[in-house]
């Protein structure tokens, strides 16, 4: 099933259901206005709304629209809890050498994880807003998943079963402000703006066995002003599956349901290398920090620039017959507005 909030009817949107081709929707007002709602009932949702998604499917109703991204906010516009993973360790490993930290051992076995803000998301094809470009702007494209109530101290098998739905993720990084805000012993902050999400938000079953073991075994594809940058496989190097990620999150408190958690930056290793780029015959990346420190560590210094206004991102995922399975999140990088 596959689900996407519309930008009309308040801050929250309007839920709809959309086909597996995402051509067309419809509103489900009857079952549920919104994502969260949806969320906060699943049990009692779920089934009416696969009906209403097998008859999309069907093209049994005359009176579906037409399904465009751009009309699109996030699946949640706002969240109760955005936290962010940091499963492909190879990532960690290589944005902290760039700025000279070193990775401590126990990253390996205790997942790394920060608290995004979650009060505003923005939609799939709405700009990465930024007032300077000296602050370094970086995509980082990600998966997530969308959980349901996880009770407090939860094993990875019972967080599992709370796993709701998949998407996509842009998790913007603004690299110069990192260090200094680091340096001050609390976390991320104003260093990571306005996160993006995919158009469609899905259930696991649509992925049918490229979800197994809490991982999304598919590549995850990263156009960078409209050239391949990165197509790495998600399911390849994620040290921490999702259920690991969201018992990790539960260790010490109750996570309520419409709770976001992310991946963290889809990072492949590649044979002895950290990674190399398409051009280079590699899978390529997820973020420009990292193509930057493979430059510093091949020639002594990064060569490749952040994002400048104007630049462009595209994030997609497809699945084995080349469908897109969320459609893709389309950004462009502009100044934000006086």
């Amino acid at each position: 099933m596959k689900l996407a909030t519309l930008k009309r009817g308040g801050r929250d949107g309007t839920l709809v259901v959309v086909n597996r081709a995402l051509t067309h929707c419809r509103a489900v007002p009857h079952i549920a206005r919104t994502l969260q709602a949806a969320l906060d009932d699943w049990e009692a949702v779920v089934s009416p709304l696969r009906h209403v998604y097998a008859a999309l499917n069907s093209g049994a109703f005359r009176d579906s629209e037409a399904f465009d991204p751009a009309d699109c906010h996030s699946p949640l516009p706002r969240a109760y809890q955005w936290a962010d993973g940091s499963a492909y360790v190879n990532h960690v490993e290589l944005v902290r050498r760039a700025r000279g930290a070193e990775l401590p051992p126990e990253f390996w076995s205790d997942p790394l994880m920060y608290q995004g803000g979650s009060d505003s998301f923005v939609g799939p094809r709405d700009p990465v807003w930024a007032l300077d470009e000296a602050w370094g702007i970086d995509l980082e494209a990600e998966v997530a998943v969308i959980t349901g109530d996880v009770s407090m101290g939860a094993t990875p098998a019972a967080a599992a079963q709370a796993i709701r739905l998949l998407l996509l993720v842009n998790d913007v990084s603004l690299r110069n402000l990192i260090p200094g805000e680091l340096a001050k012993g609390f976390g991320f902050l104003q260093s990571k703006p306005a996160t993006a999400f995919s158009p469609v938000a899905v259930t696991p079953d649509e992925l049918g066995d490229d979800w197994r073991d809490g991982r999304v075994h598919r590549p995850l594809t990263v156009h960078l002003n409209g050239a391949l940058f990165g197509n790495p496989d998600a399911g390849t190097d994620m040290v921490f599956n999702f259920p690991q990620l969201v018992a990790h999150l539960a260790k010490t408190r109750e996570v309520e349901a419409g709770s976001i958690v992310g991946s963290g930056t889809v990072s492949n290793k590649q044979g002895g290398l950290h990674g190399s780029s398409i051009a280079n015959g590699g899978v390529g990346y997820c973020c420009l920090a990292e193509v930057r420190m493979y430059e510093a560590i091949e020639t002594g210094k990064p060569q490749t620039a952040f994002l400048k206004f104007g630049d462009t991102v595209r994030i997609e995922m497809f699945d084995r017959n080349g469908t897109s399975i969320f459609g893709a999140i389309d950004q462009r990088v502009e100044s934000y507005p006086d």
